[in-house]
């Protein structure tokens, strides 16, 4: 989804919410994973200082992450583009289900973000809340294509980074601008680092070592649960 076209289009908002309405009971019931569990467990031990995700389905907050910032916001999220109030996306479901108690569809699969494919015809009465304190467009507190990261969370990363002896890249090509700079960032600081994934990367030419695997297999090895 573009920033502009679903802050523009209230169309464009319904096809989306209706697509996210569907998906959202099998998407939000996803659990952590072994590598989740492991990057807990090195947070609880003192060994990870920090972590970034690009992630947006909040596996690493069900693990019991503390120390995290989620680069491109959370799905479980929700914020009013008018006050800036921030819901829970649990409760906005409750509310679809409420305005729309005679609407159902069939859908596909359901894709990492909770999105799904449905036909125009089948979203032509799907009815979409608005804020309940001003009024204002809920959107998912993600950042989507055409928007950009808060100057203020990057800079709150670098400033972790700063604080930091390495990097460990875990599961990420980095073909997105938004992390692979803090690898660029962490070049010039003459830090080592560390990739763990199953292709290339966007960053593998400023590794010292690069183990090339599925990251919970890999990270269950050093660290067995």
């Amino acid at each position: 989804m573009q920033h502009a076209e679903f802050v523009r289009s209230a169309k464009s908002r319904q096809r989306y919410w209706a697509r996210n309405f569907v998906g959202w009971t099998q998407f939000s019931c996803h659990q952590p994973n072994s590598a989740h569990r492991v990057l807990q467990q090195w947070e609880e031990r003192g060994k990870l200082h920090w972590l970034v995700t690009q992630n947006v389905d909040a596996l690493h907050s069900k693990a019991g992450q503390k120390r995290l910032t989620e680069l491109h916001g959370c799905t479980h999220r929700v914020i009013c583009l008018g006050c800036g109030a921030i819901s829970a996306r649990e409760e906005l479901q409750r509310r679809f289900v409420s305005l729309n108690p005679d609407w159902g569809t069939q859908a596909g699969a359901v894709a990492p973000d909770g999105d799904v494919f449905l036909e125009d015809e089948q979203v032509l009465h799907f009815r979409v809340p608005s804020c309940d304190v001003c009024g204002g467009i809920l959107k998912p507190e993600v950042t989507f294509f055409g928007d950009s990261v808060k100057k203020g969370t990057v800079q709150f990363v670098h400033d972790r980074l700063a604080e930091s002896d390495a990097v460990l890249v875990v599961g990420s090509s980095l073909q997105v601008y938004s992390g692979y700079r803090f690898l660029l960032a962490a070049s010039d600081r003459k830090m080592p680092v560390a990739i763990v994934n199953i292709g290339t990367t966007r960053a593998d030419h400023l590794a010292e070592l690069k183990v090339i695997g599925r990251c919970g297999d890999v990270l269950s090895v050093i660290h067995p649960l």
